[in-house]
């Protein structure tokens, strides 16, 4: 059987935009470059060595319907919500919120000589999961595996399978792979991503050559770029001189209606309109309509 390599569909450039209460950040994935791709709603970096930049945070806010995934590079990050739950996460750590049917939560960087860097990403969650129970998965860097290639190639396995290792998080209902994934200089790199899956790469260090086809057509990416790819089989990245590091995000779309306004993603319009009366009711709180 032969496989079909995936060919390159779009090159995004961030676009800078300014969120929460003030945090200077880079956006790919749901602005007006690229609004949506199923499942994924949403993809941030966010990232400098200036307090100011950052440190004023995301006070609390809502989000109904969907799943929030942090990973963190630098910095640290306190969180809390409305539910009683609290922590933080630090450099290599991962959060993924489930926020279900209702939640209010607030994500506050705290300064550090390092600076604070990371990325968010939103994924979708499909119509009978938009009202469930929210949760956490707070995922320190030590639980993260790291796969090791004979060329060298470090993927950290924050979701997925690769090679028969299991990412650190599991039971997410879009059922992602999500890998942080080093190339060194020089080298080749070929990873399987199943026919009809969305899959993009957001480059954030060095850069390198996406393999289109077996002739070996070639476009350069360099960093910061996200890469949206055409359906196929594998995808394959050549490095030149420099190393590059990127992330490798994939998972099988919905192909549900969305209705979407601003933290809140449901499949209609009324469901946004209740989403809305709740919070102004304030019964938008997962626990607070158990029973109601």
């Amino acid at each position: 059987m032969n496989t079909q390599l995936r060919k390159v569909k779009t090159i995004i450039e961030p676009t800078p935009v300014v969120e929460g209460a003030g945090v200077r950040l880079k956006r790919s994935l749901g602005g007006e470059k690229l609004n949506y791709l199923d499942p994924f709603l949403l993809f941030d970096h966010f990232g400098s060595p200036n307090a100011a930049d950052y440190q004023a945070g995301f006070p609390m806010h809502p989000h109904r319907g969907i799943e929030t995934v942090t990973y963190m590079l630098a910095g640290e990050v306190e969180h809390r919500d409305t539910l009683g739950n609290a922590g933080r996460i630090g450099a290599g750590d991962v959060q993924w919120m489930t926020a279900g049917g209702g939640i209010l939560h607030e994500e506050m960087p705290k300064v550090r000589p390092e600076g604070n860097e990371g990325f968010q990403l939103w994924v979708n969650l499909p119509a009978k999961l938009k009202m469930s129970q929210p949760r956490y998965q707070d995922i320190s860097s030590e639980e993260i595996p790291v796969v090791k290639t004979k060329d060298g190639v470090n993927i950290r396995v924050i979701a997925g399978n690769v090679g028969g290792t299991e990412g650190a998080v599991t039971g997410i209902a879009a059922g992602p792979t999500y890998l942080d994934v080093f190339i060194p200089p020089g080298r080749s790199f070929t990873q399987t991503i199943p026919q009809g899956h969305t899959a993009f790469a957001y480059v954030f260090e060095g850069k390198a050559s996406f393999v289109e086809d077996p002739e070996g057509t070639q476009k350069l990416v360099p960093q910061p770029n996200l890469v949206v790819w055409e359906d196929g089989d594998i995808v394959k990245i050549l490095t030149g001189e420099e190393p590059i590091r990127l992330l490798m995000i994939s998972a099988k779309p919905l192909g549900e209606q969305i209705a979407r306004y601003g933290p809140f993603v449901m499949n209609t319009k009324d469901e946004i309109e209740q989403a809305l009366l709740d919070l102004k009711q304030g019964t938008f709180i997962w626990q607070e309509r158990v029973g109601r």
